[in-house]
């Protein structure tokens, strides 16, 4: 069996922390900007993760898998909307489900420009220093979590945000069968990590991540190269 990567636990929990806390702040600031303030008064319209987290599916599962190479499922507290306080809730119901991933995609590039800015300081040629490694290791965390969540969460199965978007495009019959799926969503899901059915998203998160490593492998790639190679 293998051992439990106690490092990778404790330089990637924190970012996905981060990551979930801008994903659930995206919908809930966007939420407001519709005319709902339910997360506002519930004060989740902030960055602060304690307002956001779930001891379970943001802290204990996620440190789990990620210390011991198993299926990564983890989750934040769900931010509360009601639609019927939306201007117009089509429009603002699309908008606060693409607000989530819209605020991964930011992250993502945030993490890049690190990542980038790091390599263009550390010299090229020469050993990488070790804490170069270990803020390049987070840095490309960043980069790779953010991706996946975007990919994650756009997949059109309930609760997901894509099933969201979906629903408002279906047929009036359709949308209604279709929303007979959401009691089994968490469900579906859990049969398709266990299964690993999801195998499928390694490659597809893997593409854009590389385009956002290219710039700092123009920079330097043997940081990249030793970062890589440390995970």
């Amino acid at each position: 069996m293998e051992s439990f990567d106690l490092q990778a636990v404790v330089l990637a929990l924190p970012i996905l922390l981060v990551s979930l806390t801008a994903h659930e702040f995206g919908h809930a600031w966007v939420a407001l900007k519709q005319g709902d303030d339910t997360a506002y008064m519930q004060g989740r319209v902030t960055m602060n993760p304690a307002a956001h987290v779930d001891w379970i599916g943001t802290i204990l599962f996620p440190a789990l898998a990620i210390g011991s190479g198993m299926p990564l499922l983890g989750w934040a507290r769900p931010v509360p909307t009601n639609p019927r306080k939306f201007r117009s809730y089509r429009r603002g119901d699309i908008l606060v489900s693409l607000a989530g991933v819209a605020a991964n995609a930011v992250l993502a590039i945030v993490f890049a420009l690190a990542l980038w800015i790091l390599s263009a300081a550390v010299p090229a040629g020469g050993t990488v220093p070790e804490t170069a490694v270990t803020a390049g290791r987070m840095f490309f965390y960043g980069i790779f979590a953010n991706i996946g969540l975007i990919i994650f969460n756009l997949l059109p199965i309930p609760p997901l945000d894509g099933s969201r978007v979906l629903y408002h495009y279906l047929p009036a019959r359709a949308a209604a069968e279709y929303r007979k799926l959401y009691q089994y969503g968490f469900i579906i899901l859990w049969i398709l990590v266990l299964t690993g059915a999801l195998r499928f998203m390694a490659p597809v998160i893997w593409h854009p991540t590389r385009l956002l490593l290219e710039p700092a492998v123009s920079a330097n790639p043997m940081l990249v190269v030793t970062v890589l190679q440390s995970l």
